[in-house]
């Protein structure tokens, strides 16, 4: 049973004992302080009371999160306890802009953030000793990506060559998607510095790979594959092995079309299963957060055309999903966005133990 409905059965049981003079009995003032647990054992919450929580992110083992909408971004104690690290200032947080994906690099914090005008990418100086980080001195690596209510993709991480990557979405004026010459509906890759690096495949051009609709989850793998989730319109979400050059067909096809000129994703889900987010991968498997469908995704890295399922209606949305330092995985759940059903303690940081 998961820890909604478990929340909902005991307070259905509290009102019928009062209603009929029954106090609750220690057993189920028990039950009651169990909900965070899923019905597995196995997994625990290690932060709480977060407010649209959009990325996670490790400053050595220290780990930081940030806020769409309140601008945040909080360093995550050992104990549980948040710690404000810093509000980033012209965050104008509307629909799904906001303050979105983080990423760090040695002292340096980036992020992806909605501005009035544009969405933007900045780099923060990260100061302080773990327990009173701080940030420090401000430069804007990118600014000018097309910004919307919907579509800003916002994911950005560092690849294995040192690169900065992002997505960025076509902010609802799909025809951006197939134009090489625009920032819209790509994922782009760039130095530490906003560069275009000489061996990108457009040559003096940010752009990585086009043809794309909405993508919020990048990974790659030990063998040098770059993975991408992206949100489909009304038909297929998809998993993507991407290619310096690539295009992957918005907003001509939608999943897999077999059409020539556009590289297929290797598994597609309905958006009402999906709605794929943040992603990462671990011990020969890529692990994909998925939003309106509320569960985990687990895909072979040998067998990228299959999945299975965890935590389905477990905890609600799904943002983000990172590797800790120790091991474990750590999903970020997003039900106080506004399209979720915020329970009890809500949003949170759950830790997945992972099996041998």
């Amino acid at each position: 049973m998961d820890y909604r409905n478990r929340t909902l059965l005991v307070a259905s049981a509290l009102v019928i004992g009062l209603l009929c003079g029954c106090a609750p009995s220690p057993s189920d003032d028990t039950e009651r302080t169990t909900v965070r647990t899923d019905s597995s054992g196995a997994n625990s919450t290690v932060a709480d009371d977060l407010d649209a929580p959009w990325s996670i992110a490790f400053h050595g083992s220290t780990p930081l999160v940030s806020e769409r909408d309140s601008a945040r971004i909080l360093e995550i104690g050992a104990d549980g306890t948040s710690f404000e690290v810093g509000v980033i200032e012209g965050v104008e947080a509307s629909g799904e802009g906001g303050l979105l994906g983080i990423a760090v690099r040695e002292r340096y914090l980036f992020v992806y953030y909605t501005a009035a005008d544009d969405n933007r990418i900045e780099r923060f100086d990260i100061t302080g000793p773990p327990g009173d980080l701080a940030l420090g001195g401000r430069t804007t690596i990118l600014a000018g990506l097309p910004a919307a209510a919907n579509h800003n993709g916002g994911r950005i991480a560092f690849g294995p060559d040192g690169m900065l990557y992002a997505t960025v979405g076509d902010a609802g004026d799909r025809r951006t998607a197939q134009d090489r010459a625009t920032l819209g509906g790509k994922i782009l890759r760039m130095t530490p510095e906003g560069k275009a690096p000489a061996d990108n495949p457009i040559p003096g051009s940010l752009v990585y790979s086009y043809g794309h609709r909405n993508p919020q989850g990048i990974t790659w793998t030990a063998d040098g594959r770059m993975l991408a989730s992206e949100f489909g319109q009304n038909t297929w979400d998809e998993l993507n092995i991407v290619e310096p050059g690539g295009n992957y067909g918005w907003p001509e096809v939608e999943g897999i079309a077999g059409r020539a000129g556009f590289i297929d994703p290797v598994q597609q889900w309905k958006p009402s299963e999906a709605s794929p987010s943040g992603m990462t991968n671990v011990n020969g498997f890529v692990y994909v957060a998925n939003l309106r469908g509320e569960r985990l995704r687990r895909i072979p890295l040998d067998d990228l055309a299959h999945s299975t399922e965890q935590l389905v209606g477990e905890y609600g949305r799904l943002r983000d999903i990172a590797v800790a330092p120790d091991g474990s995985l750590w999903v970020l759940t997003n039900n106080t966005d506004g399209r979720g059903d915020p329970a009890a303690g809500d949003d949170r940081i759950i830790r997945l133990e992972l099996d041998n």
